[in-house]
């Protein structure tokens, strides 16, 4: 099986957590899906002898998972297994589909493969992971266009033809291989995983910005969380967090790649115009959200405008942030609204070539002016 997965890579940061602190764990994909079933082809968890991390869908195919894995750990069963799953009546579940998952031991020192594809994604590159089992043989292929190729075991050409169609051709979700492994033979997965979509900046470690990175953590995006208040930071933020203390907190919206969603919420009403100022005249933001009421919009707009801000930019700065429907002030419900948009924006990504927002500014502007404006 083959495929193209912008599902959550969450579980690669703890995988390198657990190869660093030399915890042995079980790989358990999800990598063949037949009807209705709870996650999707490419979705990872990873078993411990006391713990997991990520989730194929919970409930007792999770159960039994968590149970094969722990098995597979105790006895050190090496290489990869396969297995399929019908979540009827046996596994006390209604779903009516079927899964196969495939089970890969990973402990001692031959885990590079997370860092190269770990690497991969953070440069914001797609990457391939294949894994072929064929008999008691298990080969591991990790391709990243700047990292080059990792192996564990002699990767076939067939797993190599395939594994370049993936990287190379990012619209095939698909490719064509061997129509179904033989009997005794090769079983391939190969997997294009892409990098999260969303590229999110929060200026602001006040309140409302800690209550939104913690949920934010939980999402697949990447953010950069920026303040010049060290002591404003946790002792900990989630892996896809980079934390960014600056005193210059204008230059850091220069530093941001185009595309990038931003959050303003310092704790400054000066701070916020300026930062507001300086990604208007960049232009190139898929998302601006400044945290406010109708009240500082208005007062916003009439500053912005004697900058030299037009009626069509600023129509793009969305304040209040948030939903439509959600009116509450708490910082978690701010959150939740707010990251309920930048989903919404998500999926927008993911429906066409070019979201409402940055590129087609001046259409986008005109469609969302009567509801924005």
């Amino acid at each position: 099986m083959n495929g193209t997965s912008t599902v959550d890579s969450g579980w690669l940061h703890g995988a390198a957590r657990l190869r660093d602190s030399g915890t042995p764990f079980v790989l358990v994909t999800v990598v063949q899906t037949r009807g209705s079933v709870p996650r999707e082809t490419g979705t990872r968890m990873l078993v411990t002898a006391q713990g997991t991390v990520g989730t194929i869908g919970g409930g007792h195919l999770e159960h039994e998972a968590m149970a094969i894995a722990r098995r597979h750990l105790r006895l050190a069963v090496t290489g990869a297994h396969w297995q399929a799953f019908a979540l009827g009546a046996r596994l006390g579940q209604c779903c009516g589909g079927a899964v196969e998952l495939m089970f890969e031991l990973e402990v001692g020192a031959a885990l590079d493969w997370i860092d190269v594809l770990h690497q991969a994604l953070q440069r914001g590159e797609a990457a391939v992971i294949a894994s072929v089992v064929d008999g008691v043989s298990h080969t591991r292929l990790v391709l990243a266009p700047s990292s080059g190729a990792w192996q564990r075991g002699e990767a076939d050409a067939t797993t190599w033809r395939l594994a370049r169609d993936l990287l190379t051709t990012p619209a095939l979700t698909a490719p064509e291989g061997p129509p179904s492994p033989r009997k005794n033979g090769p079983r391939r997965f190969v997997q294009r995983i892409e990098p999260p979509g969303l590229d999110v900046w929060v200026h602001g470690a006040g309140h409302v910005g800690r209550a939104l990175v913690a949920v934010l953590g939980l999402l697949p995006c990447r953010v950069t969380w920026v303040d010049s208040r060290p002591d404003e930071f946790p002792s900990e933020v989630p892996p896809n967090v980079r934390v960014l203390c600056s005193d210059d907190g204008e230059h850091e919206v220069d530093e941001a790649p185009p595309g990038a969603c931003h959050l303003v919420m310092t704790h400054s009403h000066a701070l916020d115009f300026e930062l507001s100022l300086r990604l208007l005249r960049r232009a190139d933001f898929r998302y601006f959200g400044l945290i406010g009421s109708a009240t500082k919009r208005r007062s916003f707009e009439h500053r912005l405008a004697d900058r030299g801000i037009d009626r069509a930019m600023l129509c793009r700065m969305r304040c209040p942030i948030g939903i439509d429907g959600v009116s509450g002030k708490e910082p978690g419900v701010i959150a939740v609204a707010v990251a309920a948009q930048l989903l919404g924006l998500r999926e927008e990504i993911a429906r066409g070539p070019e979201p409402m927002g940055w590129r087609n500014a001046g259409a986008a502007s005109a469609r969302i002016a009567e509801t924005q404006c």
